[in-house]
């Protein structure tokens, strides 16, 4: 209550002042009596809850999983609030020489400064002029930002109306009754704007001069506190240098008559010479750093999967908005390293210019974290080959991946071993393999599908899961199929993340999974993310994980907030192992037991010397496209080369070795030291009884 009635006793005599003027100014009594009844009925009440704490847009800062190296930044205003202890003292003290030199002195209002205002504005018919402190500035600023507000009610904030600065004082009077001076100063230093873009003074000291606010030096500070009266005319970058320079001289006078500063102090600064940086920060994906090794194709899943998180908007605009005007600090699971390496690879099979592409994506188990999503493109608009803003390695609206052939051969082994059957089930297999379902489409068996083996004399024969997954025998893995059924199957590899984003294979996996022989080679477009985190699931002994893209998210209070990330079990440990064993035989290593016999990408092995490692790799009909996953303990990867323009380009199968090799670069390259022994599977799994 003490509070309240001293600022009523400000408030009074700022009446009386403005009453005594009314005579000679253009305020009329009614609008200075009704300010003054008004303010004292509500009891300073109301005073408005962004003026204590505004909530002026700021930009988000987007790291890799460093927390040092910037990918981008979002935002609509170019603002980032800083503590008071942040900024020069000097910096301080020009502002309040350049705006309200008895700031330190009044209690809101500054009742000589208004009196010298109302008489100079007499004549205009007009509210009156100038004699806005700093806390009145505050005030006008914060309701003319504030995103809560309506575009009307902030157009009422800079209005030129006796009500509207009737208002400032009211709500200037109480602010000072609320804050304290250093806690004024510095809200009205992080909500003013510089011109150019700059808002708040963090901002225009890196624009301008290319520094932090806490290293402005006498001349530079000088200089910014001039252009708050007229921004974007006084700023040397988008406006005027002599102008500018006007406003710095003048400021530095106004310091030494404030008795903040010496002449000589004064002379000095008006003698450094100084430079402009005029750097502008990067703004969303396109602006993104590392174009070479391409992080904008993270940056833009990272947006993505932002925009679908519910604590931060009910809608995808609210969520956007949010990324765009809140002010996070976003670490992310980025590994620069791990990213510059994938794009080498994958630029060492297909050039910038080429049209075909081999996207990689890496993960880690157990937690879902993304580590690198590259591919032989920059991250562009512009309308040439080398730049695309497809999300070829994650896939999105409008593009939903590419089949990836034998890798799913995976998921008809787990759907097997889960029903009980052990690695060690043994088929005579031939080519073509006439099964039960219905086909009359071309290559069919008297109107069923028969499909066949792409190397019929070396994997034709008696095979089990072990060298049935090693040499990738059709035929084998058909059979299995059969035996387990389809759905089973299908529902497998919805169970480890595959989405069926095309809507031809989701109406097929939502009516005709069980007749759908043809699943198990691969026909289904995927990514090479939702493969990789596929294999990662068997990688992590049966812990599915959700792609993640981020690491910690910090509000602009310095809160960090819950990363929502998802993993749960969907296979049982031992049904991971067991596939897991099998997979050791396409990349040339051997299994527990000894049974493997042949692979098709057994330069893995020399890749990565002693390391385990397993994998698959895979390739459609005709060779459209060529893939191969691989994974370890701590790691998983997968590519697949395509033509994302035009599918019937295919890529042949002559690319096949250099795709197995640019991912598995990639993936001995991730894994670094961190190498692991898999768990053997059960001698039950393996063999039975």
């Amino acid at each position: 209550m003490a509070e309240k009635r001293r600022a009523l006793g400000r408030l009074g005599g700022v009446l009386v002042l403005v009453g005594a003027l009314v005579g000679v100014s253009a305020i009329p009594v009614g609008a200075v009596l009704g300010a003054g009844a008004h303010w004292q009925n509500k009891q300073a009440d109301e005073l408005p809850a962004q003026l204590l704490s505004p909530s002026a847009s700021q930009v988000t800062r987007i790291y890799a999983n460093d927390g040092k190296t910037l990918i981008t930044t979002f935002y609509d205003e170019d603002r980032h609030d800083v503590t008071l202890a942040q900024i020069a003292p000097v910096m301080q003290d020009a502002i309040v020489a350049a705006e309200d030199t008895r700031f330190y002195d009044h209690g809101g209002v500054d009742l000589k400064g208004l009196a010298r205002a109302f008489v100079k504005d007499a004549s205009s018919g007009e509210a009156a002029q100038g004699a806005s402190t700093l806390t009145m500035q505050l005030v006008r600023n914060v309701l003319k930002e504030d995103p809560t507000l309506t575009p009307e009610e902030r157009a009422a904030a800079t209005e030129d109306t006796p009500a509207r600065k009737l208002r400032e004082i009211e709500y200037a009077i109480q602010l000072e009754t609320k804050l304290s001076k250093k806690q004024i100063l510095q809200n009205y230093l992080n909500l003013v704007y510089f011109g150019n873009g700059a808002y708040g003074i963090e901002a225009a000291a890196r624009r301008i001069f290319g520094t932090t606010p806490a290293k402005l030096d006498l001349a530079q500070s000088a200089l910014i506190a001039g252009i708050v009266q007229s921004p974007d005319v006084d700023n040397p970058i988008g406006g005027s240098k002599a102008k500018a320079r006007e406003r710095q001289l003048y400021v530095l006078a106004a310091m030494v008559k404030a008795g903040m500063i010496t002449q000589a102090q004064s002379d000095a600064a008006a003698k450094e010479k100084l430079t402009y940086s005029g750097k502008t920060q990067p703004n969303g994906c396109v602006d993104a750093g590392g174009e070479t090794d391409g992080w904008g194709f993270f940056c833009d899943y990272l947006q993505r999967w932002w925009d679908q998180q519910p604590q931060f908007g009910s809608t995808v605009q609210e969520r956007d908005d949010a990324l765009r005007r809140g002010g996070y600090t976003v670490v992310t699971t980025l590994d620069p390293d791990i990213q510059k390496k994938a794009a080498a690879e994958s630029r060492s099979v297909y050039g910038l210019k080429s049209s075909k592409t081999l996207p990689i994506a890496v993960v880690q188990p157990g937690t879902g974290k993304v580590l690198a999503l590259a591919v032989n493109r920059h991250y562009g608009s512009a309308e040439k080959t080398v730049d695309t803003v497809n999300p070829l390695i994650s896939g999105g609206e409008g593009l939903y991946g590419y089949p990836s052939g034998s890798t799913f051969k995976m998921f008809t082994m787990l759907a097997a071993l889960e029903k009980g059957l052990p690695l060690n089930t043994g088929y005579e297999t031939k080519s073509p393999e006439v099964t039960e379902w219905t086909d009359w489409g071309p290559g069919n068996c008297d109107g069923k599908y028969c499909p066949g083996n792409d190397n019929p004399s070396w994997m034709d024969g008696y095979r089990t899961m072990w060298d049935g997954f090693g040499r990738s025998v059709n035929t084998y893995f058909v059979r299995l199929e059969e035996q387990v059924g389809p759905a089973a199957v299908v529902e497998m590899a919805q169970r480890l993340g595959i989405s069926f984003a095309n809507p031809a294979d989701k109406k097929q996996a939502q009516t005709g999974a069980g007749t759908w022989g043809s699943f198990t080679l691969g026909v289904v477009d995927t990514t090479p993310l939702e493969l990789a985190s596929a294999y990662a699931t068997v990688a992590a002994e049966g812990t599915y994980c959700a792609p993640l893209p981020v690491s910690s998210i910090t509000n602009s209070g310095g809160e960090k907030l819950p990363v929502a990330g998802s993993c749960k079990k969907v296979l049982d440990t031992e049904v991971a192992r067991a596939a897991t064993d099998a997979a050791r035989c396409p990349v040339g290593q051997q299994s527990t037991y000894g049974k493997c016999n042949g692979g098709t990408g057994t330069q893995v092995a020399s890749i990565f010397g002693g390391v385990q490692v397993a994998g698959k790799t895979g390739s459609t009909e005709d060779n459209r496209t060529e893939t191969f996953v691989g994974f370890t303990p701590t790691m998983a990867a997968a590519g697949i080369a395509n033509d994302p323009v035009n599918p019937s380009d295919h890529v042949g199968s002559a690319v096949e070795s250099q795709v197995v090799t640019a991912v598995a670069r990639t993936l001995r390259y991730a894994v670094g030291d961190d190498s692991r022994d898999f768990t053997p599977p059960s001698s039950a799994l393996a063999f039975g009884g």
